[in-house]
């Protein structure tokens, strides 16, 4: 291709048309123009990036490996700028570039970029720019990514929580109209037995047991089967019927009560009043067990309102550091509890608020549960502590983990870099964490050896930081 045939499509370039005509003959001077096939590698993943290369025709993307699958990142069209940029320190990309649709590609190698630098004042202006938008792009769409992820796993672990009281709800509701109806049925019984005043005193006074049962006493199954038994024993010597025996043995009733209730009824009323008794007592410990697992249902769903920040605003406000590391722990209880581990939490008492962005706190605190998770062994531990340190709150996260090897412990940040298997992470969730915790001014670091590895993320006060900046609004 011809000097001028060249230095005519650069200028009509879409990126380069602003740039002066001197700056664009440079271009022609300094760099190549080469031809690429369809299903060519611009620039491999293990590198170099070669240089700056302007697209002049044809389609060019990158597709990275992650959770969700394999997605396409990025695309360059004729028009378009990709590959080093100045002042960029990228070294290779996070994939393959590929050559999507045979593509012309004008090329100025890296170590004339320094050059350009100082000749070309106005294309590197526009290059600068482009890999600003560039690196934003890429954040962006990570951090969606990594969202979603997050959210994926929030909705298995919602999923698994959820079951446990939402089946007891069901099951309770299903059984309460049947033990109403047992209930009433026995309360009609006992009526038509015409008691005196005294008898029924000494009915609703056992009967108050029953109440009791909201805070249950808890035994093992061993100790249950052995209150059962000793029950039924019981109701087998004083003629009533053994159908009571499980009612009776769930409430809190002694057998000093059913000796002081049997004293006071002949043998046919005392088998009415303790058939009364159970269908009462059962009834109470369904309305209760209902009620239980809606309180559960409803905690569970605050903590995921909680910790998603549905009601977010739009600028940063006091957080409450404590709440949002409870709420962030029961999203990801399920998966501790599937590797058997230990998750614990201790906040100072009085710990003061941080002005952030809650949502994106919670999202860090999410991701480096979630590693400590995935490092430990089976039963292994989690520990989450916070406390005020000066004018900031230090959160960390530490696990009983293998340790992250010293040769890579200064990578873990960096953008891509991941120790998982294809498809099992990004390499973004620390780089993303790092970022988050910057937008939010606080700092992270880490430390770790064999046994013990510690995310250490600290936040500036609330208030400190209003004193340094008076225009701060909380």
């Amino acid at each position: 291709m011809s000097g001028d045939i060249l230095f005519e499509k650069l200028s009509q370039h879409r990126t380069l048309k602003p740039a002066p005509r001197e700056e664009i003959q440079w271009l022609v001077a300094h760099g190549h123009a080469h031809s690429l096939p369809e299903c060519a590698i611009l620039t491999p993943k293990s590198g170099p990036v070669a240089g700056l290369h302007i697209v002049l025709s044809g389609y060019i993307t990158i597709h990275v490996d992650g959770p969700s699958g394999r997605r396409k990142v990025m695309e360059w069209r004729a028009g378009d700028v990709t590959g080093m940029m100045p002042y960029s320190r990228i070294i290779s990309p996070p994939a393959d570039v590929i050559v999507e649709e045979a593509a012309e590609v004008f090329t100025i190698l890296r170590e004339d970029l320094q050059e350009m630098i100082r000749n070309c004042p106005e294309l590197t202006t526009i290059f600068v720019h482009i890999m600003l938008d560039r690196a934003r792009a890429f954040t962006q769409t990570f951090l969606q990514d990594e969202k979603l992820v997050s959210l994926g796993k929030l909705a298995a672990g919602l999923a698994h929580e959820l079951n446990n009281p939402a089946s007891a709800l069901k099951r309770s509701a299903a059984s309460l109209e049947s033990s109403v109806y047992q209930t009433e049925a026995a309360a009609r019984a006992l009526g038509g037995a015409a008691l005196s005043p005294q008898d029924l005193a000494a009915i609703t006074e056992i009967q108050r047991a029953c109440v009791t049962t909201r805070n249950p006493v808890v035994r093992s199954p061993l100790e249950q089967e052995e209150r059962e038994h000793t029950i039924t024993a019981w109701l087998k010597k004083h003629g009533a019927k053994l159908s009571s025996a499980e009612s009776l043995a769930d409430a809190e009733i002694t057998i000093g009560g059913l000796d002081q209730i049997a004293q006071s009824l002949e043998p046919r009323a005392l088998d009415l009043a303790l058939t009364w008794l159970a269908a009462d007592c059962a009834t109470r410990k369904l309305a209760w067990e209902i009620q239980r697992s809606a309180t559960r249902v409803y905690e569970l769903v605050a903590a995921v309102k909680g910790f998603t920040q549905m009601d977010r605003a739009m600028a940063p406000e006091r957080v409450d550091i404590a709440a949002g590391l409870a709420d962030t722990i029961v999203v990801l209880t399920s998966k501790a509890k599937t590797k058997g581990a230990t998750l614990t939490l201790n906040v100072d008492p009085g710990l003061p608020a941080v002005l952030a962005f809650a949502g994106e706190l919670n999202q860090v605190w999410s991701n480096l549960i979630d590693n400590a998770l995935d490092a430990i062994a089976q039963n292994g531990r989690v520990e989450l502590t916070a406390k005020r340190e000066g004018h900031t709150v230090a959160v960390r996260v530490t696990d009983n983990g293998p340790g992250i090897p010293q040769d890579i412990v200064t990578k873990i940040f960096d953008p891509f870099f991941t120790t998982k298997p294809v498809g099992k992470g990004t390499g973004l969730g620390l780089d993303i964490v790092r970022r988050l915790v910057q937008r939010n001014n606080g700092q992270i670091d880490v430390k770790s050896e064999p046994g013990r590895t510690e995310f250490r993320v600290c936040l500036p006060v609330a208030d400190a930081q209003n004193a340094a900046n008076p225009g701060a609004t909380a």
